[in-house]
């Protein structure tokens, strides 16, 4: 029994602990204990004495003003996680789930100079056009919906330099080959924070993407459901851009705070 409800008394501590961490982590600026206390509901005395053993182990940094930050020793273990972070790892489990909700295949893209490199896939098994959506496989930006996504979040002089360095070849009558038409696409992404391909890449082949982004915000990969065009879906963004965003938080990415 003793040890039973020292057990449970630890676990209690981690909980406490873990919910004055997650408020800090929701607070910009330096947080004093007042507000602490209220947003985790633990006493002033509780709250304090457990953060007290957390900035002697630099997990909260104290300041003179008796507010309280999150510390270095955060910083070091997740610099540590992320690099032991494979993006295939995380992604494949989510991947896996969004394929048996929709049925189709589902892409994971990332950016190698001025195409895009499939590096994962869950087959949908139906689908007789697999050109382009192969592991390994390789496509230039502009034809497709992942490759949209990096490109938008190019600047303007990026952009143009890309057209020029690759004189924007088409493979489809849909292609985009024109820089205005590229750039006019683009902007609709930025908007909307996802891209399509609408037979762009393979005549009879449609697809949508939405962008995974790690811990510093930036654009790592992008997600993608393809389909044979008489079986798309246009509903399918919002479950891909969910699953999109648990492989983000999963990565370390929090979204920004609004000013």
């Amino acid at each position: 029994m003793a040890e039973q409800q020292a057990e449970k008394g630890s676990i209690q501590v981690i909980e406490r602990m873990m919910s004055l961490l997650d408020v800090l982590a929701d607070m910009p600026d330096p947080v004093s204990l007042k507000i602490l206390s209220q947003n985790t509901g633990l006493h002033p005395s509780t709250a304090h004495r457990i953060l007290a053993v957390m900035t002697s182990a630099a997990i909260v940094e104290r300041h003179d003003v008796g507010t309280y930050t999150l510390g270095i020793r955060l910083l070091e273990l997740g610099n540590i996680v992320k690099s032991r972070i494979n993006i295939r790892q995380v992604a494949l489990p989510l991947m896996q789930q969004l394929h048996e909700l929709i049925g189709e295949a589902v892409n994971l893209g990332i950016r190698h100079d001025d195409e895009i490199i499939y590096v994962e896939r869950t087959s949908s098994g139906r689908s007789l056009v697999r050109v382009v959506y192969l592991v390994g496989g390789r496509a230039p930006l502009h034809l497709t919906s992942v490759g949209k996504l990096f490109l938008a979040a190019d600047g303007l002089a990026d952009v143009r330099a890309y057209a020029r360095r690759t004189g924007l070849p088409g493979k489809t009558p849909h292609s985009l080959t024109r820089l205005d038409a590229l750039e006019k696409e683009l902007d609709k992404i930025r908007r909307h924070d996802f891209a399509y391909d609408n037979e762009e890449a393979e005549i009879g082949l449609r697809c949508l993407a939405a962008p995974i982004r790690n811990d510093e915000d930036r654009l790592v990969a992008g997600l993608s459901i393809s389909a044979p065009s008489d079986r798309h879906n246009p509903d399918w963004i919002t479950p891909i851009k969910a699953t999109a965003n648990e492989i983000s938080k999963a990565l370390g990415y929090r979204k920004p705070l609004r000013k």
